[in-house]
């Protein structure tokens, strides 16, 4: 018996850690990292890390060296070497990219190219995963499990994390209840929650729909600016009531409702994204600018729900390609794309087409 945290548990405490500044330590057995997510960073914290006398580096996706001319050896990431004088702004001004039209000129930034980038690569991975911005300051140290031990620091064993970053959390029904909507008064709510404690996911499910037929479904992501506040910046908030109102015409069907807000980035990284179309980047063009790709989100989740609703084929309401492609991979078939064309208006146009150009929506 052992009341200690299992893997699942002690990355989800990382996450934590991470997202309120504090850091983590990563070991493989043979090297060892401490860890911290630069947008938490505060100034104190790096003058500590600083003190240690090894010189950190900064892991940024390959995205981001991208647009900072910086050289990524390691191919998906580059590891920029800090400089002696390396302050917290400096630090924050190559993370978030909402000064780079006022300050371009950061560099030139040197990279390291020796050594493996494995901790590197878990240490992004466990900052985008935590929602924060896909940079983190990384530090090698000699005895990663005495250096936890010794300020009270998550250690992660990143030979089985690494693996397990890759995998989706198993979801668990919790509770379903009656839901009488406007759309149909035959309204019913399911909830999931993933195992890694991560956000609960939604299904709506509008009448009783037969589970030996395709089944009218939508794979909808988060959006509050669109989907509450009725932003016009986007086509969520119709495409939402869109096809809800199609579920309830036709007597049945099943709405999931996944929290990935931003295409999967969160609600800070989109409204940084937003901030950054209003200086004339395109959608596409601000995510990887942020350091992301282009969608971040993982449409098995929705694949997973509906199996365990019993659900096996469906009619798909989307624009979107993608959607259609992770579905029939994960085992639910497609036997019908249902086109869902709403909601164009004067300040989303431009961002309607760079996703048809850009992303393939076949709009």
């Amino acid at each position: 018996m052992s009341l200690a945290p299992d893997l699942i548990e002690t990355l989800a405490r990382a996450r934590a850690d991470l997202r309120m500044g504090v850091p983590v330590v990563l070991t493989d057995g043979q090297n060892a990292a401490l860890v911290l997510a630069a947008e938490t960073l505060d100034a104190q914290r790096l003058a500590d890390v600083l003190a240690l006398g090894t010189t950190p580096v900064l892991a940024i996706s390959a995205r981001r060296a991208a647009t900072l001319k910086a050289r990524a050896y390691d191919g998906d990431l580059a590891r920029v070497i800090l400089p002696p004088d390396a302050s917290l702004p400096w630090v924050l001004s190559v993370a978030d990219p909402a000064d780079d039209l006022k300050m371009p000129m950061k560099g030139p930034l040197a990279t390291a190219r020796d050594g493996c980038a494995d901790l590197h690569r878990l240490a992004l991975s466990l900052v985008k995963s935590a929602r924060l911005l896909p940079a983190a300051l990384v530090l090698d140290v000699v005895d990663g499990p005495a250096m936890a031990s010794e300020h009270r620091l998550t250690l992660v064993n990143a030979t089985t994390a690494a693996p397990h970053m890759l995998k989706m959390s198993p979801l668990h029904p919790v509770v379903n209840a009656r839901l009488p909507l406007e759309v149909s008064e035959a309204g019913r709510l399911h909830i999931f929650r993933p195992e890694d404690g991560g956000e609960e996911h939604y299904a709506v499910e509008i009448g009783q729909p037969r589970r030996d037929t395709p089944v009218l479904a939508r794979l909808h992501s988060a959006c509050f600016t669109g989907d509450l506040m009725g932003s016009l910046k986007c086509d969520c908030g119709p495409q939402l009531r869109g096809a809800l109102a199609q579920m309830g015409a036709e007597g049945a069907g099943v709405l999931l409702y996944l929290n990935q807000e931003g295409r999967g980035i969160g609600l800070a990284n989109k409204m940084r994204a937003y901030s950054l179309q209003d200086q004339g980047f395109d959608t596409v063009e601000a995510n990887h600018r942020l350091g992301f790709e282009d969608d971040e989100r993982d449409f098995r989740i929705g694949a997973e729900i509906l199996k365990r609703m019993g659900f096996s084929s469906v009619r798909l309401l989307t624009n979107n390609p993608g959607k259609i492609a992770m579905m029939e991979h994960s085992g639910i078939k497609v036997a019908e794309r249902v086109p869902l064309k709403v909601g164009e208006n004067a300040h989303n146009r431009a961002y309607l087409a760079t996703k048809a150009k850009k992303s393939g929506h076949m709009l």
